[in-house]
């Protein structure tokens, strides 16, 4: 067939949407279904994402289950309505709150922000870059920074750190940049999704 005879024919095509591309791996640290909600909207056309749900520091076993099942819902109505994306998948990690408590030790009068939360936000990113590495994905991340009480200074350090210990590239993103916290809320609302009103422990809840 000549070129001439192939542009014509492309020229006589419909395309409805777009093909999907395949994408790098995404191994994405999540704390809550509001949260990953925003992110996953900003990073679905750069990865193909799996949401990894690790948070043993949430204060009781019922607040961890409505949240687990908040992720859950995102993720079923995100894949619902999406079309120029692939979907995305969920895996949650064992919850050990007793492991948590354990952690933080000696630190539970420490100011939200401080040391004792530096510490669980590296414990989860580093079970994120750990699981990420064990199952072949290229690169990690956490919704973490999207809300304004995080500090993205610390967890873009942790990551990258993490990210030369396990031999992965870490996505750094400050995800509340651009209205990403108010995104989460919008979100939360269209997708119906339970919004919890403290971070998870219970130092959190004062």
């Amino acid at each position: 067939m000549l070129d001439q005879d192939l542009q014509i024919i492309d020229e006589g095509c419909t395309v409805f949407g777009e093909p999907l591309v395949s994408r790098p791996a995404l191994l994405l640290h999540a704390c809550c279904g509001p949260c990953s909600s925003a992110v996953v909207e900003q990073l679905a056309s750069r990865f193909r994402i799996t949401l990894y749900f690790c948070n043993s520091n949430i204060d009781d076993e019922a607040e961890y289950k409505k949240r687990l099942e908040a992720q859950q819902d995102f993720v079923d109505r995100h894949n619902a309505s999406s079309r120029k994306t692939e979907p995305v998948a969920l895996v949650c990690a064992p919850y050990a709150p007793a492991a948590f408590l354990k952690l933080v030790e000696g630190k539970e009068s420490c100011p939200e922000g401080g040391e004792r939360c530096r510490l669980c936000i590296r414990d989860r990113l580093e079970k994120t870059a750990a699981y990420a590495a064990l199952h072949g994905y290229e690169h990690f991340s956490t919704t973490l920074s999207v809300s304004r009480h995080k500090d993205h200074g610390y967890i873009r350090e942790a990551g990258q750190g993490l990210a030369l210990t396990y031999g992965l590239s870490f996505v750094g993103d400050d995800f509340k940049k651009g209205g990403g916290e108010q995104r989460t809320a919008e979100l939360a609302k269209i997708y119906d999704l339970y919004r919890q009103d403290y971070c998870g422990c219970r130092f959190s809840k004062r």
